[in-house]
């Protein structure tokens, strides 16, 4: 009895061995504009409903506090300060206080595992929400911008410098906002970040500097949305200094770009555990 090897035919012939079958090509990988685009619509469409009336709030907030610093500030640079920080102070409690409670949350639900799953990079996640929640403080800025011109008597010339502030700003501390959300161990202790953040905004940059001491001076440097509380506050003056100005917006634009990729590598650190 003899024993056939396995790959000889019956008739003698060896069988040809069969080609490796190709491997399966891989689509291509997503970009991040159309991804921060798609992000961006979806947040946009998702929180408009929640939040407007949060934004009400947030306005509503920083015009108080210009009708209350009225009584006791006159004018001059004390009054751009007011104006200015409250201003900024809009886009502090959205970008940075709302986004740190809903990456908090986002985190302590699973919905990051709904991310992780779509062909999405990271920073178009964590770009995207931070430019939906930065685009809410829009209107509320420029209410209150323009409010406290006329309550102080300030120019309202040069306003369209808030078409910088806005989004430097905004990319400041939303970035600082989603960072706090990503990286707090409980959604309870990301709402409390955010509104310590909200608190600094508040006292450091609505009171005027040169009534602080030399050591809040220096925490207040620290503060991202500062450069712009100042670039919106030189404005006013009757001959801005323009160089000065765009030397604060720069420095914002700076923490921005740090602010936000902390966030996004804070983003990463938290899908994947």
């Amino acid at each position: 009895m003899s024993v056939v090897p396995a790959d000889v035919l019956p008739g003698g012939a060896v069988a040809a061995e069969e080609p490796p079958a190709p491997a399966a090509e891989l689509g291509p990988k997503a970009r991040v504009w159309p991804s921060l685009v798609a992000v961006y619509r979806a947040q946009l469409s998702r929180a408009r409903v929640a939040r407007i009336p949060l934004l009400f709030v947030a306005t509503f907030q920083s015009i108080g506090i210009m009708i209350l610093m009225r009584g006791v500030v006159d004018g001059g640079g004390e009054a751009r300060a007011v104006v200015a920080g409250s201003s900024v102070l809009v886009v502090a409690f959205v970008a940075l206080n709302l986004l740190a409670q809903y990456f908090g949350q986002l985190r302590a639900s699973g919905g990051l595992d709904h991310y992780a799953t779509l062909p999405v990079p990271p920073a178009a996640v964590v770009l995207g929400a931070a430019g939906a929640y930065a685009s809410f403080t829009v209107p509320g800025t420029v209410v209150t911008a323009v409010f406290g011109c006329v309550l102080f008597g300030l120019p309202l010339a040069h306003l369209w410098v808030l078409a910088a502030v806005i989004p430097l700003a905004g990319a400041a501390l939303a970035g600082l906002g989603a960072a706090l959300g990503l990286l707090a161990p409980r959604p309870e202790l990301a709402t409390l970040l955010g509104q310590l953040g909200m608190s600094a905004a508040l006292l450091l940059g609505v009171l005027p500097a040169e009534r602080m001491p030399e050591a809040v001076r220096l925490a207040r440097d620290l503060l991202p949305s500062t450069y712009g509380v100042e670039a919106f506050a030189r404005t006013f003056a009757d001959g801005p200094e323009w160089a000065f100005v765009l030397g604060d917006l720069a420095v914002c634009g700076a923490v921005g770009v740090v602010s936000l990729a902390v966030a996004t590598w804070a983003y990463r650190r938290a899908a994947v555990r």
